[in-house]
């Protein structure tokens, strides 16, 4: 029998968990001379306060969004990949080639085939480390971690080399045309009288996440193959037994991990910058991390996440701008909710199951 509620496993321990993170946060800000509830609102006011900052605060979201799942896929067979940064990059190039080489006529034509490149480009480049680990025994932390600084040189050389246009100094593709640019939340909102600010960078690719959680969901959950991954997540021994393939699993959860990861690009690369620059990834890919464990590994518990990380992204940036408190110790933010949620995870874990299986004791007596 579980020793807890799953709500309470998904829902409870994240939210303790955070406002453990909020209270040492608070002190901090207290110890810098600075008033942690004016901080506070001024986060909230900054991040969900108006459209605008919706539009910023969804827009991190939507990245972390896709990194999130791509952690989770893996984790779900037993992978740490790490390797999201790299995936998203090359996610990138695959965007940036889809785009300005092809004569898309219209955004939902583009967007299509821009999303499948980057798919086809993350997934690419998370199997190679796949394969080292199936058939070489390669641990696929290390071998992802190495990727992404190789996936980072890779893009370096192009963009400086290749893709940049004649005569010009940013080592950047040129803007893609018109007809790629994806609509934004404002556009998409506004023929239903919702007037959402113009500015904020939000885009359709946030309903195509919320989309791939669904997905995701349906293929953890829902189908043959999903179990086969879970069943190898449980038990590798096991799983042989029944005669499931370790290197079959392996590649299959690390190319639809890397695919996944490789679609962010559709939101930072072709729905805000509308070209390919470097370092577009911003830190998404290890930030998913973050947000697979405190999501639990589960869609919904990676979208709740991915739009708090959001808030803390936006909401960060508002203090760093109007407040004395520096830009790091908004990092500092950001880490001590990674330190609760992930590795002080059994401090709150434990008590609480030891209070649920006393409820139930005592329900049962």
């Amino acid at each position: 029998m579980d020793k807890m509620p799953a709500w309470a496993d998904i829902v409870l321990i994240p939210l303790i968990s955070l406002l453990l993170a909020a209270v040492i946060s608070a002190l901090v800000i207290l110890a810098i001379g600075e008033d942690p509830w004016a901080a506070v609102k001024l986060m909230v006011d900054g991040a969900l306060g108006s459209t605008y900052g919706w539009g910023y605060t969804l827009y991190y979201a939507t990245n972390f969004i896709f990194t999130g799942l791509a952690v989770s896929v893996a984790y779900h067979a037993q992978l740490f990949n790490i390797g999201g940064e790299g995936q998203a990059t090359l996610g990138g190039l695959g965007v940036a080639l889809m785009c300005l080489f092809i004569p898309w006529p219209h955004w939902t034509l583009a967007v299509l085939g821009a999303g499948l490149a980057a798919a086809a480009f993350g997934a690419l480049w998370a199997a190679i480390p796949a394969y080292l680990q199936a058939k070489r025994g390669s641990h696929i932390v290390i071998t992802t971690i190495m990727f992404n600084f190789i996936a980072g040189a890779l893009l370096n050389y192009l963009l400086v080399n290749i893709l940049k246009p004649m005569g010009s100094m940013d080592p950047a593709t040129a803007r893609f045309p018109e007809a790629t640019n994806l609509p934004t939340l404002h556009e998409i909102l506004a023929p239903i009288g919702i007037n959402f600010s113009k500015a904020a960078p939000a885009n359709v690719a946030f309903l195509i996440g919320l989309v791939a959680c669904v997905a995701v969901w349906l293929l953890i959950w829902r189908t043959k193959l999903g179990y086969e991954i879970r069943a190898y997540g449980k038990s590798e021994s096991a799983a042989v037994y029944a005669g499931i393939s370790p290197v079959k699993i392996i590649m299959i959860a690390m190319l639809i991990s890397g695919a996944l990861a490789g679609m962010m690009a559709v939101n930072n690369v072709m729905g805000e910058a509308e070209r390919l620059v470097l370092n577009s990834t911003e830190g998404a890919g290890f930030i998913g991390i973050a947000v697979a464990l405190m999501g639990r590994n589960h869609p919904f518990g990676v979208l709740l996440a991915a739009i708090l990380f959001g808030f803390l992204y936006q909401g960060g940036a508002e203090l760093a701008l109007w407040t004395q408190i520096p830009r790091e110790l908004i990092v500092v933010i950001q880490a001590l909710v990674i330190l609760f949620t992930g590795a002080l995870d059994n401090m709150v874990r434990l008590p609480l199951e030891r209070l649920f299986l006393a409820l139930r004791r005592r329900q049962e007596g």
